[in-house]
């Protein structure tokens, strides 16, 4: 993210609060988040819960349990950091509506990232007409703004494609975190002779036979972080 300063009527608007959902990569204990937050001088809301992926997510929604009213009037931003190697635009088996889904841990991921768009965008419409909102009597209701990331590195090729092609589809914004990270899978470190990604994380993980750094280093002054 970048700061946002709109000059309006002398009046400096600024990005507003953030409310994050994800796993591992994401939670708090990493702190890239937290430093997002403070250097835009925004609340974040970290939902974020490790071993948990966009099913969870979907199933919190259907449930009401992945925010409150009082997050929901408050938060500006959906950001969606759940970046499993999987496919998450595949067309098949998606329903129109979020409402004609059965919401469960036997989703697919691409149905589950379906429900959570959908069902978010018409949370969001739908607060023109509740009177307790401070969106009541508007036109588009809160607008809806949502992020979404690849993963760190750009080994998760699988995800990182995918997500891209929901963002065509979608239009929401993309930190392609993969493209600016410093590295790429296609050059090992010259010295370890290994992917670079290992250097920066605290464990690793085979993809098509190759290891890459998994879960990148936690330390508050790691470069990741």
């Amino acid at each position: 993210f970048s700061k946002l300063n709109v000059k309006k009527d002398n009046v400096v608007e600024q990005i507003g609060n953030i409310l994050i959902t994800g796993a591992s990569f994401a939670y708090d204990g990493n702190t890239w988040f937290s430093k997002v937050c403070k250097a835009l001088g925004v609340k974040g809301y970290n939902k974020a819960f490790s071993g948990e992926s966009i099913k969870n997510t979907a199933v919190k929604m259907h449930n009401g349990t992945l925010y409150s009213k009082a997050e929901f009037e408050d938060f500006d931003t959906l950001f969606i950091m759940h970046v499993h190697n999987q496919d998450v635009c595949d067309e098949t088996d998606l329903q129109e509506n979020y409402t004609d889904y059965e919401v469960s841990a036997s989703m697919s991921y691409s149905q589950a990232y379906d429900y959570v768009l959908k069902r978010y965008a018409a949370e969001c419409y739908a607060a023109k007409d509740d009177s307790t909102s401070k969106w009541y009597g508007t036109q588009c209701g809160k607008p809806c703004k949502v992020v979404c990331m690849t993963h760190w590195h750009d080994a998760r090729t699988i995800f990182n494609d995918s997500i891209r092609r929901l963002k065509e589809k979608w239009g929401f914004g993309l930190v392609e975190l993969d493209k600016e990270i410093g590295f790429s899978k296609n050059q090992v470190h010259p010295v370890t002779n290994a992917q670079v990604s290992v250097i920066h994380a605290q464990d690793t993980e085979v993809i098509d036979g190759v290891t890459y750094g998994w879960h990148p280093s936690r330390a508050t002054d790691a470069y990741i972080q």
